[in-house]
């Protein structure tokens, strides 16, 4: 018996990952707050740089640096204070400094992060195709809470991702390579498509870049069949909630919807149970 078999137990395996999903959601509210924030710092930068002027001194922030601390007090979090979920139920909900309530949005990551890496365990056992899953679902995680935040879709996360999902695929996880590299281009071209003809003819853009990028990796992952079910998904919902917020009064006609979120959840349920619904729909006709 190797030191991973008890692991590698169908009951434990689903916890083991629980527990670590957990620990990465935790991770992941640092790179949806603090990556959005480090590319604002570097095209600042960059543009200081054009104009010869040199670049302002400032702390230094990266996803490491400075240690996490209270927004309101600047209270640095210790290692007890950011146990995943316990930390926020024990402090109950609040700065252990201050008493500045904390977002319940942390607590929500780490535990969905947590939840869909034991699915992903559950769904895939033991083996690539588990890792890959949950590698996959928490950059889908990432990406949809940092484009809801600021329409951004950081090409540090969309591109690592579609190449991830190619080299996965050249052991046939989720595909065989052929349709991997079709589907990469494939969703890549079709909202490129659809953008220039909305651009065309309306003269304004309807989605940005980084979408293009999000369903050409999202493509890589689960192929060119599973793509018509993603784009008709991902509008779907899309509708349904721009429609709405509009009916809510909080977004006016000309307020941008970020299509991120939809898409990561569509490819999220086309990893899954992409095939068996599509096969469930066709039978109907």
């Amino acid at each position: 018996m190797t030191s991973l078999e008890p692991l590698s137990h169908p009951a434990i395996f689903p916890w083991v990952c629980l527990a670590f999903g957990l620990c990465v959601g935790s991770f992941l509210n640092v790179v949806i707050y603090r990556l959005p924030k480090i590319m604002q710092r570097d095209w600042e930068s960059q543009c200081a740089e054009l104009r010869g002027e040199a670049p302002a001194k400032q702390e230094a922030f990266n996803l490491a640096q400075p240690r996490s601390r209270c927004p309101a007090c600047s209270h640095p979090i210790s290692a007890l204070q950011n146990i995943p979920l316990a930390s926020y139920l024990a402090l109950g909900g609040k700065c252990a400094a201050c008493g500045t309530r904390i977002s319940p949005r942390y607590p929500l990551i780490e535990a969905l992060s947590g939840a869909a890496s034991a699915y992903a365990a559950s769904h895939f056992g033991f083996g690539l195709a588990a890792f890959g899953a949950m590698g996959f679902l928490w950059c889908m995680i990432a990406l949809a809470f940092i484009d809801f935040d600021t329409q951004l879709l950081p090409d540090s996360i969309t591109l690592p991702l579609l190449w991830a999902g190619l080299l996965i695929n050249l052991a046939g996880c989720f595909t065989d390579l052929r349709s991997a590299v079709i589907g990469a281009a494939a969703g890549y071209l079709s909202l490129w498509t659809v953008y220039w003809i909305f651009r065309l003819a309306t003269g304004k853009e309807g989605m940005g870049f980084g979408d293009f990028k999000l369903l050409a990796a999202i493509g890589a992952w689960v192929g060119w069949q599973m793509l018509p079910f993603v784009v008709l998904a991902s509008s779907l919902v899309g509708a349904i909630a721009g429609i709405s917020l509009m009916l809510a009064a909080k977004h006016g006609r000309n307020v941008p919807i970020p299509f991120g979120p939809y898409l990561a959840v569509a490819g999220a349920v086309a990893l899954f149970w992409g095939r068996p619904l599509t096969h469930a729909y066709l039978k109907l006709f």
